[in-house]
Parts: structure tokens; C-alpha cells; sequence
């Protein structure tokens, strides 16, 4: 068999060119199969999850309305919890009920917490007051509980005058300045979201 160094030169760089062509269009073929097959995949992987974003998409109006449901939602709790707290708040009720008598300019005298009636889904907490100050001054105190946001039932309202305090079923008299010209005895109702607990007793007030 004759040597690839004693063929004619024009064999020899033919050889050499095929030899290369080969090598090329194997290299050629195999990368070309490999990119192929990989954007293949990659097209099917795109379709998969066209497809999915195409069955999604009439769910995504329905989020954002679920989104605006949930918004209203809060909102209502947040106004719920302020018209009908927890127990945890009778102190900050008697706070409030005091701030309106300042307001009003009449004087509490006395509060004493009475038994609590557990509802279904409530407790309803009464409290005794015993007021004092001008005819007018008791009236606007008893419109500015019923103006509220926060729920506040008064009943059982008696009244007298400062010189028959007795009349109004008050727990004591007082020495009553000159503007003061009316005594009241009455109860403050309010409501907590706590039905198997009873909120904690009030002192009485002094």
C-alpha cells in the first residue's frame, strides 16, 4: 500500500481537503442537532406556559376584585371594632364617657358597674351613673353619648333638682355649685365583642 508521502501532491491536498470537510461537517451536524433539540425543548416549555398564563388569565379581574373585597372587608372590621370593641376596653369607655360630661360641662359623680348579659356574639356591659349640673348642659351631655361612634344606650333616666336630689335616686348629694340646677341618675349601656368573657368590673368613681 503506497505511503500518503509518496502520493502525487494534488492527492495528497485532496485527501487533506476531504479529511477537513469531514471533520467540519461532523462538528457542523452535531451542534447544529444540539441546538436544535435544545430550542425544541425550549419551544415547548414556551407553549406549556403560554398555555397556562391563557387558562389564568380570566382569574386575574377576579383577584383584583378579591383584592377590593378584602379591602372593603377591613375597612368594615376596623369601624366594627370601634363601635363594638373588645372587653379590654372599659377603661378607655370611661374615659370616653367622661370626656363627653367635660364637653357638655356636667359632673359624674358616680360609676358602678352592673351585671353583664351575655348574647350570642356580644355581651352587653351596663354601668350606674350619678350626674349633676345645668338642665341644658345634662341634655347636650345625653345627645353627645347618643352621637357616638361608638354604640352607648342610655336608659332609666330619672331627674330632679339640686334640692331634691332624692327624687333622681342618686347615691349621694353634694354641695352644688350655683350653676348646677339638676341631678341625674341613669344607665350607660355599652357593647364588647368578647360574648364568653365578661369584661372587668369598673371602680366605682368617686
Amino acid at each position: 500500500m503506497a505511503k500518503f508521502s509518496d502520493l502525487p501532491q494534488i492527492a495528497q491536498l485532496g485527501i487533506v481537503a476531504v479529511l477537513c470537510i469531514a471533520v467540519i461537517g461532523g462538528s457542523y451536524q452535531l451542534f447544529t442537532k444540539t441546538v436544535k433539540d435544545q430550542n425544541e425543548k425550549d419551544t415547548a416549555s414556551l407553549k406549556s406556559k403560554n398555555e397556562e398564563i391563557k387558562q389564568l388569565a380570566p382569574y386575574e379581574s377576579k383577584v383584583q376584585d378579591l383584592d377590593r373585597q378584602i379591602s372593603s372587608l377591613n375597612q368594615q372590621l376596623e369601624l366594627q371594632k370601634r363601635i363594638v370593641p373588645d372587653e379590654k376596653e372599659v377603661p378607655n369607655f370611661i374615659d370616653l364617657v367622661q370626656g363627653e360630661a367635660q364637653k357638655a360641662g356636667v359632673e359624674i359623680r358616680r360609676y358602678t358597674p352592673k351585671p353583664v348579659s351575655t348574647k350570642e356574639f356580644f355581651a352587653e356591659v351596663p354601668f350606674d351613673l350619678d350626674i349633676d349640673g345645668p338642665y341644658y348642659s345634662v341634655l347636650d351631655f345625653y345627645q353627645r353619648l347618643g352621637q357616638l361612634e361608638r354604640i352607648v344606650n342610655v336608659s332609666g333616666v330619672t331627674m330632679a333638682t339640686v334640692k331634691n336630689a332624692g327624687q333622681a335616686k342618686v347615691k349621694k348629694t353634694y354641695p352644688y355649685a350655683p350653676t348646677e340646677t339638676v341631678v341625674a341618675n341613669f344607665t350607660a349601656t355599652t357593647f364588647y365583642s368578647a360574648p364568653n368573657a365578661a369584661p372587668p368590673a369598673a371602680p366605682a368613681k368617686k
